[in-house]
């Protein structure tokens, strides 16, 4: 692994390709390096993963939205063409760019997919949808799914390491648009040279605000990493058309870091694989047990943990959960966003509440992924009345270990202190998430096929859950007519309400 220095540069100055961001990134995605065994099993449990979360989401009003629109794409062209939407038949195929996109909905839907957390936020696992559909309708063998997306995660990774982008209010989709584009780039074996170009253009056209994060959150947060995924498609095919992107992209004058994050002076170090060095990073993220911000994972853990402790919760006089930089003030009292105490929040935005998640959680004793959530569970006026007695505090050291480098030290929870009407306190504290790789249970490949079958559970039905799960666990063994495989389809009656007309099916 190589640190590269990256930095803006005036126009005068001479950057050479080689040297830019993007041309080194290129370089990663066009290595032909092997990919070690572990790497591909887990990116087999990611795929069983993000799987079982689009199962759970699919008759969801915004994933119904966005699977109507790609439905109006339909791709009938050559033997092996177009690719597949989650809950359709196999037989039903789109143009990529819209499988992608319906895909990425649902897979996003119920922010309850995999994570990697450094110097930004990510999640990882949104670069399977744009790699996968692309492999599909381009007639991939399931080993070039296996190279694409083992770039897609190193490249995510690594620049989530290097750059921060909520510090300067940009979306975290602006890391996810070039690492899609570079997957695809790998899975499809092209040069270093039109790979450059669909990484630039992708970051140039993914980069937004972090507003869909914050305030009134909407469907949008789960639109907008489908929505990059669909831009990496169509950057590549453009660029393998000969077509060019603005560059260079983020050291520019006018590009990235001079004018969205640091600004000139700003500098940033980036990790990334050198030739030949095998593409690991997939093994440094991690997925979740509960559907809710990955902040959330430990704090829910500890507050099943506290709650016997506790005994009446209506003796509770007040909360401080003490935590990191990043959590305090993304999903804590230190967001100021009034919405995050709103009883009538939407989901979206519970789900960002780490003073509603840790109230539901010590009310219960767990999480659900549709029962913590419903408007009944959120108005219910005992859990309005502790939720509102929990506030959030950034405590340096739990700062610091959030931007550990050590995998041992890193840690997303907090410390808690419930006082009592009494006085009394009861105080305790977890690092790491159960399901966490360092945690108490760390997933394995069981735990995430018991987490396909119980989210897709009167959903799909059995045999097609295991025709699912044989596919993907054969993932290196599958040919080029095969990747369709990785699709599972559901009864009509599974899909939701039918969804008002658009645009694209105006007639």
């Amino acid at each position: 692994m190589k640190l590269h220095e990256v930095r803006s540069y005036k126009s005068a100055e001479h950057l050479p390709r080689e040297d830019q961001l993007a041309w080194k990134i290129s370089e990663v995605a066009a290595d032909s390096v092997a990919v070690e065994e572990d790497v591909a099993e887990m990116i087999i449990n990611r795929m069983i993963d993000n799987a079982a979360v689009a199962a759970a989401s699919v008759a969801r009003r915004p994933v119904a939205s966005a699977r109507a629109q790609a439905l109006c794409h339909a791709y009938a062209r050559g033997k092996i063409s177009g690719a597949t939407v989650f809950g359709m038949s196999s037989e039903t195929r789109v143009s990529p760019e819209w499988a992608a996109w319906a895909n990425g909905v649902a897979v996003r839907e119920l922010d309850f997919h995999d994570t990697f957390l450094a110097a930004e936020y990510s999640h990882p696992g949104d670069n399977i949808p744009p790699i996968l559909a692309v492999a599909q309708h381009c007639g991939l063998t399931g080993q070039d799914l296996i190279r694409g997306l083992a770039t897609g995660y190193e490249i995510q990774v690594d620049l989530v390491k290097g750059i921060c982008l909520h510090e300067h209010k940009i979306d975290h989709i602006a890391h996810l648009g070039p690492s899609a584009a570079a997957g695809i780039g790998t899975a499809l074996k092209l040069p270093v040279e039109v790979i450059f170009q669909s990484v630039q253009q992708a970051l140039h056209t993914t980069t937004t605000t972090r507003q869909s994060r914050k305030g009134e959150i909407s469907s949008w947060k789960a639109y907008a990493p489908a929505f990059a995924g669909k831009m990496a498609i169509e950057a590549v095919d453009r660029c393998m058309r000969g077509e060019g992107a603005p560059s260079p992209a983020w050291e520019g004058e006018d590009g990235f870091i001079a004018w969205l994050l640091g600004g000139p002076q700003a500098v940033y170090h980036v990790p990334l694989s050198e030739k030949g060095e095998a593409k690991r990073a997939i093994l440094d993220t991690y997925t979740k047990e509960h559907s809710a911000e990955y902040q959330s994972q430990a704090l829910i853990d500890l507050a099943r943990r506290m709650r016997d402790k506790v005994g009446d919760l209506s003796q509770v006089k007040s909360i401080l959960i003490e935590t990191s930089h990043h959590t305090h003030y993304v999903i804590g009292t230190g967001a100021n966003d009034p919405q995050k105490m709103d009883p009538n929040a939407s989901r979206e935005t519970l789900d960002h509440s780490i003073m509603y998640i840790f109230a539901v959680a010590l009310e219960d004793g767990g999480w659900h992924h549709v029962a913590s959530y419903t408007p009944e569970r959120a108005k219910r006026p005992s859990t309005v009345a502790l939720w509102h007695k929990i506030s959030t505090a950034e405590d340096p050291e739990w700062t610091r270990r959030y931007h550990a480098h050590d995998p041992k030290d890193k840690a997303f929870g907090g410390r808690v202190t419930i006082t009592l009407e009494d006085g009394s306190k009861i105080v305790d504290e977890l690092a790491i998430a159960d399901a966490n790789p360092l945690g108490a249970r760390p997933f394995k490949r069981p735990d995430y096929v018991k987490k396909f079958l119980t989210l897709s559970d009167g959903v799909i039905v059995p045999d097609e859950q295991q025709r699912f799960l044989d596919a993907v666990e054969n993932l290196a063994g599958l040919k080029a007519d095969q990747l369709h495989w990785l699709n599972f389809t559901v009864a009509p009656d599974q899909l939701g309400a039918p969804r008002p007309k658009g645009i694209f099916d105006w007639n």
